[in-house]
């Protein structure tokens, strides 16, 4: 059995931080992934959260990501605001970009924020949800290394690439959030399968040539199946073109892994809309949107994408997080 501590969400963003500024990382860009952290573990998701930590700490000390770098931002249109991440943690872009995004979105209707070399953003729907939470329409796009396959073919092209929507609600958080990859699980799932020697369900990914395995080892080696089987392709693609070509960040093709210490910093991109739905529905979306979600909430055990992470994040605000005692301590032999 695991053995786990529990540790209240402040506990858990201290720690997170102290951490990546032991490893290098300067504390402006420490702060926004220490803070995306606890909220991914108040969300549940813990393989995107303290378990990440000595990874991202391993990357800085090689130099896959920068953690001293600065993200430097641009206008080039009124509604849009580029920033270019200098190959740090995309959080600290995203801060900075959000601080012109928001009010860009509010003042116009609608605003993009296009990032470029950046690293691994975490849960995309950390990034969407702040976007609901300032009353906006947020869309969030990231790209991945490849590791899904076209249809019909047997070399990955694309990444798992996520994709997020999240619809503001009159409580001032998400009422829904949509975090999904194009992937039928995320490839950290299986990647941990990997480390535990565990075999990984039929459906989870394919081998060299195309096939279904339960192996995960033989799995990395092949790729990821996709959600959907064709349709899955096409959501990876619709995101390699937003997050990417949209941004000029690096193809998924190109990008070095975010897993291990080979290859320089992957240069992936995120795309982001913000948009003020009172506007474009003539201020109609709020009962449109309280409708839609009855009509789901009202069905004996049906729920909303979100709905668990919104469960889990407000008990975890009383109780804690149970922690796995190894992860912290692998965190804290870092801080020392």
């Amino acid at each position: 059995m695991t053995e786990t501590k529990i540790l209240t969400l402040a506990e858990i963003e201290d720690i997170a931080f102290r951490a990546l500024v032991a490893a290098g990382t300067s504390e402006a860009n420490a702060r926004p992934l220490a803070v995306a952290t606890a909220s991914t573990e108040a969300d549940g998701v813990a393989s995107h959260g303290l378990a990440y930590i000595p990874i991202y700490a391993e990357h800085v000390q090689c130099g896959k990501v920068d953690g001293q770098a600065k993200p430097v931002l641009s206008q080039p249109r009124p509604g849009v605001i580029n920033a270019d991440a200098a190959t740090g943690f995309a959080h600290s872009a995203i801060d900075a970009g959000f601080d012109k995004l928001i009010p860009l979105a509010r003042e116009q209707g609608v605003a993009a924020l296009a990032i470029r070399n950046s690293y691994n953003c975490g849960v995309l729907g950390i990034h969407t949800a702040r976007l609901a939470e300032a009353g906006l329409m947020g869309i969030g796009f990231t790209n991945a290394p490849a590791s899904i396959a076209p249809s019909g073919g047997a070399k990955p092209v694309v990444g798992t690439n996520p994709f997020s929507i999240a619809a503001p609600g009159a409580d001032g958080q998400a009422e829904v959030l949509i975090d999904q990859s194009a992937s039928t699980i995320a490839k950290s799932e299986v990647m941990k399968h990997a480390r535990e020697g565990k075999a990984i369900p039929e459906g989870w990914a394919l081998d060299a040539d195309g096939n279904p395995t339960t192996d995960p080892e033989v799995g990395l080696k092949g790729s990821m199946a996709p959600s959907g089987g064709y349709k899955g392709v096409g959501i990876a693609l619709m995101t390699e073109m937003m997050a990417a070509a949209m941004t000029g960040a690096t193809l998924g093709t190109e990008a070095s892994p975010f897993s291990g210490t080979a290859g320089g910093p992957p240069k992936t991109g995120q795309f982001f809309l913000a948009i003020d739905p009172g506007v474009t529905s003539g201020n109609e979306f709020g009962a449109r949107l309280a409708a839609l979600t009855a009509s789901i909430r009202d069905q004996e055990n049906a729920r909303l994408p979100g709905d668990g992470r919104k469960s889990k994040r407000a008990r975890a605000q009383t109780e804690g997080v149970a922690v796995n005692v190894a992860t912290l301590d692998r965190i804290t032999a870092i801080i020392g």
